[in-house]
């Protein structure tokens, strides 16, 4: 995913050289992304809104039970309202440009009535802000809980160069004390040439399904791949969603 965005970059950069604009990849070299420091959540709430610290709003809530207790959960996002976190971008793409980070959590009900405990309070998998031509990669449908599994969907697409737009989802399921990843999926389409490319993986079975075809036509070509077996990665160890690669 990493030599994916690399190449959208490019694109971009080619672009504004010959339009006679400063290259956006540049540009992002010279913003100053303020550093921040995020805070622990508490361990125990009676809402959503109970665990969010001062500083910081909620942004996205929903419900359903993950842990396989009859009770609905809560997963929920919040997101940092600190005005230094939105700065001036004189170059392409959104200004002011806000580049304040999200929590994703996740806590669990104990019993019908009673509290939410927190189980999950993670920093990188609705990855920060960083590039002003590049769309939010978080949107309203993003947090979903189906079937028992923590659904989580983030978006690439770029307003200038970068020719390639995308989706991830990201697929969790409570299992061994910890919330690993049993799916996951990346839907690609290039906007120049109409193909599309569909990465399908069900880390339960190890098996992963690759479907390529274009726009202009119904007709796939579709490969199966067994992947190497390896521990299960876990909502914490996949690092960035947008950069995850499920064959590396």
């Amino acid at each position: 995913m990493k030599r994916q965005r690399r190449r959208a970059f490019s694109s971009a950069v080619l672009l504004c050289l010959v339009l006679g604009f400063d290259p956006p990849g540049a540009a992002a070299q010279d913003l100053a992304i303020p550093d921040v420091t995020y805070p622990n959540l508490p361990r125990q709430a009676p809402s959503a809104e109970g665990f969010v610290p001062e500083g910081w709003v909620l942004e996205e809530e929903v419900s359903g039970d993950l842990n396989r207790d009859d009770v609905d959960d809560l997963a929920f996002v919040i997101r940092q309202k600190e005005p230094k976190n939105i700065i001036e971008n004189t170059s392409l793409g959104e200004n002011p440009f806000d580049t304040n980070p999200r929590i994703l959590a996740v806590a669990f009900r104990r019993g019908p009535t009673g509290d939410y405990a927190l189980q999950v309070e993670n920093h990188t998998l609705i990855p920060r802000r960083t590039v002003p031509i590049a769309d939010d990669p978080f949107r309203d449908d993003s947090v979903t809980i189906k079937r028992g599994g923590l659904h989580v969907k983030l978006y690439w697409w770029m307003s200038a160069g970068g020719w390639e737009m995308f989706s991830v989802t990201h697929i969790f399921q409570h299992r061994n004390g910890r919330f690993e990843l049993i799916g996951f999926d990346r839907d690609t389409t290039h906007r120049g040439s109409g193909e599309t490319r569909a990465v399908s993986v069900n880390y339960l079975t190890g098996r992963m399904k690759l479907t390529t075809g274009t726009i202009e036509s119904d007709d796939t070509k579709v490969k199966w791949k067994t992947l190497p077996r390896r521990p299960p990665l876990t909502l914490d160890s996949v690092g960035d969603g947008l950069d995850f690669d499920p064959e590396h």
